[in-house]
């Protein structure tokens, strides 16, 4: 399964951006989905996830309040929306697709497939 995330850019602090995830000719719409992003020199960390049916959503604490994750099933769509960025969201962000249950939804090792990453960057 292939994975095509879209939508990162250059923000102002303050600003707002929404990122886009697709598996074109695939469904992702059985699936949990992630996010997950890796800053310059640190490691992938863990921002959302939701459910396949999108009836469950978690947050990493640094992005609680700001960031929120939504699915089209129909569309085979999950998107990240991002409001009120601050320098130290920039980061390259990954959306991936879990197979197994809902358990170790943080852990990236438990995500088979992902996308190409999209760069985010936020001037202060």
């Amino acid at each position: 399964v292939q994975l095509q995330a879209s939508g990162g850019g250059l923000v102002q602090a303050g600003g707002s951006l929404r990122l886009s995830c697709a598996a074109p000719g695939r469904t992702v719409s059985s699936r949990h989905m992630g996010w997950f992003r890796q800053a310059p020199g640190k490691e992938r960390e863990f921002v959302g996830f939701v459910s396949w049916t999108g009836g469950s959503t978690f947050y990493a604490d640094s992005v609680k309040g700001r960031f929120t994750i939504s699915r089209d099933n129909a569309k085979t769509t999950v998107y990240l929306q991002m409001n009120n960025l601050k320098p130290e969201d920039t980061a390259v962000y990954y959306c991936a697709m879990k197979v197994g249950g809902m358990y170790s939804y943080t852990d990236w090792a438990q995500y088979t497939y992902w996308g190409q990453g999209t760069e985010v960057t936020v001037s202060s």
